[in-house]
């Protein structure tokens, strides 16, 4: 049996875990498996629930077989399934599948025709593993078609803002208020916002609603930093900004001989934070989190802004 395994990329990430039933639908979800250790920490006990008896097959389930097979006794692929001690070794050989704060680890394992994401938690007691499977064919095209990001738009049309699969909104209700929700694509029109039977809009109804119950909407991106530091021009001292929080909060520091813009890149670069993300997160603190300039996309190494490419006029002259 042909197996490749890798690192799951952080889109990938978002398919190893539970699906509403129009992701199950559009991504040919077959089932999951979930496993934990017993007592002794050794053997797992697992469990399967099929999602689309269609695709849950015999073909499938003896091709499954074979893959949990190669995972626990291929040594090509680390033997991580033998016990929750070796789920630990070869997560901490692979920091760079890590996510949630190192306490989970996101992996995948293709076939000819199946697609298996995998999550790892070594740490836990309970429910070490999630494996989700998938037709390979219908998973790849649905992740393809998220990559044009969810679209926020005004009742008539207008784009507001785009996020990426998986991101969060924030929804700033009059009364004071602030839900965050996390939101899923399903196509160019429809998306998930939040959990639930009732989830499911089209980006014109939600629109409306927003509008009707007098709500304002703001991106929450998951590219930028929960906190980081900055200068703004008004002020000589350093700030921090919040994601998702307008203006700054004053922040004390002695520079100790170097430049405050020094000190600002040395407690960023600390905490992981880029010069891009700087600048998006000042962007959206003082000019609002739906405008371009809050997507760090939008800005190069440095931190400076990406001047749009002119259009190629061949050779007009």
């Amino acid at each position: 049996m042909e197996l490749t395994f890798r690192t799951a990329t952080p889109a990938e990430r978002l398919y190893s875990a539970s699906q509403s039933m129009q992701l199950k639908g559009q991504t040919g979800c077959v089932g999951h498996l979930r496993a934990g250790t017993g007592m002794d920490a050794q053997g797992f006990l697992k469990t399967w629930q099929s999602h689309r008896q269609d695709l849950d097959t015999a073909e499938f389930q003896a091709e499954f077989e074979s893959v949990l097979n190669a995972l626990v006794c291929d040594g090509q692929y680390g033997g991580f399934l033998k016990s929750r001690d070796a789920m630990r070794d070869f997560c901490q050989e692979h920091p760079e599948s890590g996510f949630d704060d190192g306490f989970a680890f996101g992996f995948r394992a293709d076939t000819a025709q199946y697609s298996y994401l995998i999550r790892l938690n070594p740490y836990k007691e309970e429910e070490n593993l999630s494996l989700y499977c998938y037709r390979q064919n219908s998973l790849d095209r649905h992740m393809k078609q998220a990559e044009k990001g969810i679209r926020f738009i005004t009742p008539h049309y207008e784009e507001k803002f785009r996020i990426a699969d998986g991101d969060m909104i924030r929804i700033r209700c009059p009364d004071g208020r602030q839900l965050d929700r996390e939101c899923r694509y399903i196509d160019d029109c429809h998306v998930e916002v939040g959990k639930g039977w009732d989830n499911l809009y089209h980006i014109c109804q939600f629109a409306e609603m927003m509008e009707r119950n007098g709500n304002t909407v703001i991106p929450l991106r998951n590219s930028l930093p929960l906190i980081c530091y900055g200068k703004v021009p008004e002020k000589r001292a350093i700030v921090m900004f919040e994601r998702g929080f307008d203006g700054y909060r004053s922040a004390s520091y002695v520079t100790k001989g170097r430049t405050s813009q020094k000190l600002v890149d040395e407690l960023n670069s600390g905490m992981g934070v880029s010069k891009a993300q700087a600048a998006a997160m000042l962007a959206g603190a003082t000019q609002g989190w739906a405008t371009p300039a809050a997507d760090p996309k939008n800005y190069d190494e440095q931190g400076q802004p990406i001047k749009p490419r002119r259009p190629d006029r061949g050779d007009a002259r």
